[in-house]
């Protein structure tokens, strides 16, 4: 067993590696507390209860599949007591002083006891038939985003309230240049006895035409509402440009501009004092295992190796001895505290090992197979000029899918392709050693496999069926059809560019998965009230329906609305589901005004006369706050940062831990050589061979043994991408203390007073 010793510094390093910052208890127990309350099943636990928590609202009332209300209390409760064991587990790992301060840890405390008074209060109400609302599932989203393990989503949120300051003021010009235009609007139209298309005066009420403006600066009543005054007089189209001028294009390009730069200014920030923390993480566990080595301390090998395979067992030892190798240049038996605070950096780099055999046949056949025609062969997979002719091929195949395939020539060609695919792999399979081309990060290689073998397996049995009976089954006509286009996808594969731009989509999920999880706090936030505000306000029938009021979504309000013509009836907050469906059509922006419109209608026919106006007014506000918050924030923030990290990717520069890492491989002998850069265009500069296995972009041909690539575009932590995006903009004197000064401190400067645990969003 490790010891205590070792424990703690491996902590101190794996929170180094993955930016955890927990002020943990360093005692014994502790400590073993800390490695299980970070375990990969606890963590993966809380999520699923998190998850279970937020999908209740699927099952109660208004349900999309209704479960007795006893099943999903039960449910309910049983992820409270989770969520509560949860953290009293963190509680018993930190120090109560901490604890207690932490503003997450309340949160989540408030939370838990709101819950269960709401659901007390609900039970007892529905035992007794008195309706109720169950205010408290609007909280919900507060464990997402405040347990630990969603620190990058509390930093967003975290990022996101910094910046509104910054944000009103431009957000105030902006409303005074709407209010300025809509009393222009006012005097313009406003006595010209206008009408719109449906009847209604034009531009008479002022409220109406401060709302009718907004919209128009997201264009989704553009041209509508300009029509009757250009009717009119065509120039009053004047005013309409220059408003669209003015707010759409110059106040929200400002907008944007303004949102992203102090939402990257903060999240810099946050990201520089996330650095700091590591390397004061790095010196704790450092302090722990030193060893005094004449004038200096430092870590012995043999530590170093077990520090290693507790931080990360899932390694090979062949890249544990690389890592050795690289913090222990000279191969003196120790690593200094200079190269010691590089591990978690070290560990965050994606380095691939791979173990170059020969092929099979060359062992089995080696007379066949290392003859003069089986090196042609091999020589000419390898060529560029077989991916053009396969390239050439996916393109002529797209042409014929296209085509009818009841005529016979077409329905043969289909047979022509396939076979050409399955050459093409048994080629491939033949050049190259079969383990490595279908090793676990040749992604493209299985998927090509398995969409051919799964085509040619569908199109013999759909064949054999038509053939010998007169059955035709539709499902297995849709999977032909289905695999028939994702074949298609090869070719992202196949050219270069393509396949550049799928790699840094993919690299930059976890980034986008961030921004999800903000998505799906606003959205449940949003629905929630939502349902509550406009349940049953609008039905859906069947196109057969004879119930009354089908035709007008079951609300006579509508009657001959464009809505209800429009068939717009699904679109309601009536259960979890659809009221998902349509926040993303507000989100999209495209017609929201008209769903706007209709909900602010609705609540009139349940109010008199007198109160009909005011019950408009705060319906039209719900949506107006979703479109500020989800589309002129959140979206806004979503897009500039997915272009950052996009443009980072495509970025050839390596940090200083990647360069030490990709010398120590070639002056090792073991390393994959890249290609050659042809010219400096942006597409060209990406690294683009990463599945490739020799010849070009890959491995050349050697004989048995071990060899190393970085991963040099990917990154195991989203911290590590956002580090990796800021490094280049935080100059070294902001960075906080310099490296020689982090070497020098002592253990119990190592962590600042002045820093503390995250706090809640």
């Amino acid at each position: 067993l490790a010891s205590i010793d070792l424990l703690l510094a491996a902590a101190f390093v794996s929170d180094a590696q993955y930016n955890r910052n927990i002020p943990f208890k360093t005692s014994p127990e502790a400590v073993r507390l800390y490695y299980l309350y970070n375990h990969w099943i606890m963590r993966t636990a809380t999520y699923f209860f998190i998850f279970l928590n937020l999908s209740l609202a699927v099952f109660e009332e208004p349900a999309v599949y209704p479960l007795p209300f006893l099943v999903t209390s039960v449910v309910e409760v049983l992820c409270l007591v989770v969520f509560f064991g949860r953290l009293t587990h963190f509680a018993k790992v930190t120090r109560r002083n901490v604890f207690w301060k932490d503003t997450k840890n309340i949160c989540i405390m408030v939370a838990i006891l709101l819950s269960l008074t709401d659901l007390a209060i609900y039970g007892v109400l529905r035992m007794y038939d008195v309706r109720s609302i169950r205010w408290s599932r609007i909280v919900r989203p507060i464990f997402l985003i405040n347990f630990a393990e969603s620190r990058q989503i509390r930093r967003a949120f975290r990022s996101i309230r910094n910046t509104l300051p910054e944000i009103t003021y431009v957000f105030l010009l902006f409303m005074f240049s709407l209010l300025m235009f809509s009393l222009m609007a006012l005097k313009l139209f406003g006595e010209r006895n206008l009408q719109t298309a449906e009847g209604l005066p034009y531009f008479k009420n002022y409220l109406e035409i401060v709302f009718d403006l907004y919209v128009l600066v997201t264009t989704a009543n553009s041209p509508d509402v300009m029509m009757p005054a250009f009717d009119f007089s065509s120039w009053y189209a004047l005013f309409f440009i220059a408003f669209v001028i003015v707010n759409t294009y110059i106040f929200m390009s400002l907008f944007l501009a303004v949102v992203y730069n102090n939402y990257k200014k903060h999240l810099k920030n946050e990201i520089r004092k996330l650095a700091y923390m590591k390397h004061c993480k790095m010196i704790e566990a450092f302090n722990i295992l030193k060893e005094e080595e004449g004038a200096q301390f430092v870590v012995r090998e043999a530590q170093w190796k077990q520090l290693v395979k507790l931080v990360a067992p899932d390694i090979s030892n062949s890249h544990r001895e690389l890592l050795l190798r690289i913090s222990d240049d000279e191969q003196k038996g120790f690593i200094d505290k200079k190269s010691f605070v590089q591990l978690a950096d070290l560990l965050n780099i994606q380095v691939i090992t791979l173990k170059i055999r020969s092929h099979p046949l060359g062992q089995w056949m080696p007379g066949v197979y290392k003859s003069a025609v089986s090196r042609f062969l091999r020589s000419m997979v390898r060529h560029r000029g077989f991916v053009w002719t396969y390239d050439v091929i996916i393109l002529i195949n797209a042409i014929f899918i296209a085509l009818d395939e009841e005529t016979p020539y077409i329905s043969y060609a289909e047979w022509v392709f396939l076979a050409l695919y399955i050459i093409e792999i048994l080629l491939k399979v033949y050049t190259y050693e079969p383990r490595a081309f279908f090793g676990k990060n040749q992604f493209w290689n299985w998927f090509d496999t398995l969409i051919i073998f799964a085509a040619l397996t569908a199109t013999i049995l759909n064949t054999t069926l038509r053939s010998t009976t007169k059955y035709n089954s539709q499902q297995i006509l849709d999977i032909v059809f289905i695999l028939r286009v994702l074949r298609l996808i090869r070719i992202v594969d196949s050219i270069q560019r393509f396949r550049v731009i799928m790699n840094t989509l993919i690299n930059i999920v976890p980034t986008m998965l961030t921004f999800g999880g903000l998505t799906l706090v606003v959205y449940c936030v949003f629905a929630i009230i939502g349902m509550e505000l406009f349940h049953g306000k609008i039905q859906f029938f069947p196109a057969n329906s004879n119930a009354p009021h089908s035709l007008e979504c079951g609300n006579t309000a509508l009657k001959d609305s464009l809505f209800a013509r429009a068939k717009y009836c699904k679109n309601n907050f009536n259960n979890f589901a659809s009221s998902f469906i349509v926040l993303m059509e507000l989100t999209v922006v495209n017609q929201w005004h008209d769903i706007l419109s209709l909900f602010s209608l609705t609540p009139a026919v349940f109010f008199a006369n007198g109160f009909a106006n005011v019950t408009v007014q705060p319906a039209k506000l719900y949506f107006i706050a979703f479109h500020i918050v989800m589309v002129i924030i959140i979206v806004n923030i979503f897009v500039s940062f997915i272009l950052e990290a996009f443009f980072v990717e495509y970025s050839l520069e390596k940090s200083e831990v990647e360069t030490a890492i990709e010398q120590k491989i070639q002056e090792l002998g073991m390393g994959v050589q890249e290609d050659e850069l042809q010219d400096e265009h942006l597409l060209d500069n990406m690294e683009s061979a990463e599945h490739d296995l020799e010849g070009e972009g890959g491995t050349k041909p050697q004989s048995k043994g071990l060899v190393f690539k970085i991963a040099s575009k990917r990154y195991r932590t989203v911290d590590s991408l956002l580090q990796r995006m800021f490094e280049a903009e935080i100059p070294l004197e902001d960075e906080g203390p310099s490296v020689e000064e982090f070497l020098n401190l002592s253990p119990t400067a190592a962590i600042p007073s002045n820093v503390t645990s995250e706090s809640a969003a």
